[in-house]
């Protein structure tokens, strides 16, 4: 069944690895939450399946459980009320260790139909999946839909193409022969086998569950190497449902379904340091805040370890011949799912003597309040900012933008707004601040949430040089620059280039710094703090296998 599986897909991983070399834009999941492409029926079949979910066990398969656990509060202002299985880990991983020999010798284009079948299973449960992110994260539903759904399947495609070339790159038989002269050849048989590191650990994120984590999960399994999920007490449900579905097709192809299984926990006991500490676990996926990403790093030496954690994004504005663009690419970066995404802007450096703009010259105080009005009227529709902002994730984000609010010139006040559905729902637009540059321990660091700084500086250079020196010693996965000059542009390239930091120039339409297109653009660098691995490159998967041989004399 794997190699049906295998035969079924092929053409889509042809296509997904073809995509990556060429870096443009293509996708076999539609990101549109469209009746037309999905089926009249997909939506009301969706969030019927969510709610048959609500206040129920959740059945998988695997050995080892003890007990049954979960928490799970909608941003929305429901509990869920879903108890997922809780397993021994003496029991659980052992099994899933005796389960990885067949897993290995499948071969790679077995793992791979395996993989490929489950993302396209995934996708048909895409209203579903978006409901299920939707009210554990407070994305919005058409953000949940994208970014949790079709684009998450997006980035464990890439990832399954990544591995899979990787792994074709190695002939499973070679014959050796070396001349000898007079003499006979030297002649050797060798047959060459992928061999994967051990179990895998994802540890998940409360915010982007699966799109943080289907790169790893994808990257283990189809590279030979069961998963355990650890998901955020958080954000259970998309990543328990990732794992049924993936129980389900393992079944199907002959291996047993607990090559992946899920590990949650609670708030109130914890388990993730227990599990990333197992000797068995020999490949962590890490995506969160860097105090963990940091302990991870310290204690877990037996395992390759992939983290993206914290990092002070930044905008550098010098001057634009598009302020109007300017200001509405701004504001919707910065309201788009209340700031609780690691490639929101932070940190928007202004010259304080102001910019040249198509509209004359503004100063930083003027460009501060364009940039407040131009969020306010993007969030005056009711409907339309619920839709954008979301929901805030956490009580703690609540908590620290009240506390941000005290650290400079209150531009613009983060406010509580009613939810047109969901009347407990928590709310929050964003918080525009104004410092000086030289209030350094204010901003410079991350202030995760709707929480944005206008910096004033003495020029474009010291803005340039502040962001170079905060991407260098805090991490930044997103830089953002606005210029009509081409040496501007050009000093700032230098500048990202030296502090690792992806850099987009002059956005004023359609696309975001928020924004990360699979196949595409590579999230993260591995080159500063932020993150010590990229998603996706070749660097992400090829570690996570080794290469042993065997050798004879030919016969």
């Amino acid at each position: 069944m794997s190699q049906e599986f295998f035969t079924k897909h092929r053409a889509t991983l042809e296509q997904a690895i073809e995509t990556t070399r060429r870096r443009d834009y293509w996708s076999p999941y539609p990101e549109i939450p469209s009746g037309k492409i999905y089926g009249e029926s997909a939506a009301a079949v969706g969030q019927a399946a969510f709610e048959s979910w609500l206040h129920k066990r959740f059945e998988l398969q695997q050995p080892g459980t003890v007990a049954e656990i979960g928490d799970e509060v909608s941003p929305y202002g429901f509990a869920l009320g879903v108890r997922y299985p809780q397993p021994d880990f003496d029991q659980l991983l052992p099994a899933m260790q005796a389960a990885l020999p067949a897993w290995r010798d499948a071969g790679a284009e077995a793992r791979a139909g395996v993989c490929l079948e489950i993302l396209a299973r995934l996708n048909k449960r895409s209203f579903e999946l978006g409901q299920a992110v939707m009210h554990t994260t407070g994305q919005g539903f058409v953000m949940a839909f994208q970014a949790g759904a079709t684009h998450a399947q997006d980035r464990g495609l890439e990832a399954i193409a990544y591995a899979y070339e990787a792994m074709s790159r190695i002939p499973p038989h070679s014959r050796w022969v070396k001349s000898q002269g007079k003499h006979d050849p030297l002649c050797m048989d060798k047959t060459f086998y992928v061999v994967p590191r051990g179990l895998a650990l994802l540890i998940g994120v409360s915010t982007f569950p699966t799109w943080n984590g289907y790169p790893g999960l994808f990257a283990s399994l189809v590279t030979g190497n069961p998963v355990v999920v650890k998901p955020h007490p958080a954000a259970v449900l998309p990543l328990a449902l990732t794992v049924q579905v993936a129980q389900e097709v393992l079944a199907e192809a002959g291996f047993d379904p607990w090559l992946v299984a899920l590990a949650p926990d609670s708030r109130a006991a914890p388990v993730t340091k227990e599990l990333a500490q197992r000797p068995e676990i020999r490949l962590i996926d890490y995506t969160g805040g860097t105090a963990f990403g940091n302990w991870l790093e310290e204690h877990c030496r037996q395992a390759q370890l992939y983290t993206e954690k914290a990092g002070v994004n930044s905008v550098i504005i010098d001057s634009t011949d598009n302020l109007q663009g300017l200001v509405g690419n701004l504001a919707f970066s910065l309201s788009l799912y209340s700031g609780q995404m690691c490639t929101t802007p932070q940190n928007i450096y202004v010259p304080s003597g102001g910019i040249e703009t198509d509209q004359g010259r503004l100063g930083c105080d003027e460009l501060a309040q364009a940039i407040a009005e131009g969020i306010t009227g993007l969030l005056a529709d009711a409907e339309r900012a619920a839709e954008l902002l979301g929901a805030i994730q956490s009580e703690d984000t609540i908590r620290r933008t009240a506390e941000a609010a005290q650290l400079g010139e209150v531009v613009l006040a983060s406010e509580p707004r009613a939810h047109p559905r969901f009347s407990d729902a928590r709310v929050r637009t964003p918080l525009l601040l104004k410092v000086a540059a030289a209030s350094s321990d204010c901003y410079d660091r991350e202030w995760f949430g709707p929480i944005a700084f206008v910096v004033a500086t003495e020029s474009t250079d010291e803005s340039i040089d502040r962001a170079r020196g905060s991407a260098l010693a805090h991490g930044a996965i997103t830089w953002s620059v606005y210029a009509v000059e081409a040496a501007v542009l050009e000093r700032t390239q230098r500048a990202a280039l030296e502090a690792g930091v992806a850099l987009s120039c002059n956005l004023t339409d359609g696309v975001y710094v928020n924004q990360s297109a699979a196949f595409s653009d590579f999230h993260a660098t591995g080159a500063n703090p932020a993150a010590n691995a990229c998603l996706c490159d070749v660097a992400f998967v090829a570690n996570r296998f080794r290469v042993v041989q065997t050798r004879r004399h030919a016969a």
